[in-house]
């Protein structure tokens, strides 16, 4: 292997897709060495997620296959009491029609007591702690996960969230995926922070989103950061400046 075949780490910022970071790492690879240099992605992030990619460059794109079935870990903060047509905060996000009654230890939810409407103020209440924690649980070991209609996944050809941002009604199969631990690192109405270890094809949108259905409260992402992909940490990687 030359020093063009490399394996690179990138702590991906916010604002900014996998296909762009790829783009600017070509661009200093080519400043580098001379030359273009092929470079590819072991498997993306959201533009507004943050954290590790990896990316391969030269003759090491040939092994990206060793990369892409790696388990991962997460950290994500859930918002609850909304949902978004997207799980993540590029959606429209609208309250979700139920609320919990009582003073944020816990309590009934009335599926009828607040209807779907603009963003307003989120009810000061919310499920005791206790209940987020085995919720959560559910969701530990091999589970069906339907990924969500704004991802990357192809169908018959084009990509889901060109095929959703166009209005068109299709169907995107379930699939087994495995979580193997969820902790809370926060919670306070209507935040709720989380670790996630999963396997590789889990998204963690509809996580968020199955989660909060399971709840009564619904529930969207507003900040994913990408730790842990395999035995590769972040803090090992090289921060991309905008």
């Amino acid at each position: 292997m030359s020093m063009e075949d490399q394996i690179i780490l990138i702590d991906k910022p916010a604002g900014i897709s996998s296909f762009g970071v790829v783009a600017k790492i070509r661009g200093k690879l080519k400043a580098e060495f001379g030359h273009k240099i092929k470079v590819g992605h072991t498997g993306t992030l959201d533009p507004f997620a943050t954290g590790l990619l990896i990316l391969l460059s030269g003759k090491m794109t040939k092994k990206s296959n060793e990369f892409l079935k790696l388990d991962k870990v997460y950290e994500a903060t859930l918002r609850l009491g909304f949902t978004s047509t997207t799980g993540d905060p590029e959606g429209e996000i609208t309250e979700y029609d139920s609320t919990w009654a009582g003073d944020g230890a816990g309590g009934t939810p009335d599926a009828h007591s607040r209807k779907a409407s603009t963003v307003g103020e989120a009810a000061t209440a919310g499920p005791a702690q206790s209940i987020i924690v085995s919720t959560l649980n559910s969701f530990i070991g091999k589970i069906r996960q339907t990924p969500p209609k704004f991802s990357a996944i192809k169908i018959n050809g084009r990509r889901a969230y060109k095929l959703a941002r166009e209005g068109k009604d299709f169907e995107i199969p379930s699939r087994e995926i495995e979580i193997y631990s969820i902790e809370i690192l926060k919670y306070n109405y209507p935040e709720l922070t989380i670790r996630v270890h999963c396997s590789s094809g889990t998204y963690i949108r509809t996580l968020a989103e199955d989660v909060g259905e399971t709840l009564k409260t619904g529930a969207y992402l507003t900040a994913l950061r990408r730790i842990k992909i395999g035995n590769y940490d972040v803090k090992d990687a090289e921060k991309l400046v905008l």
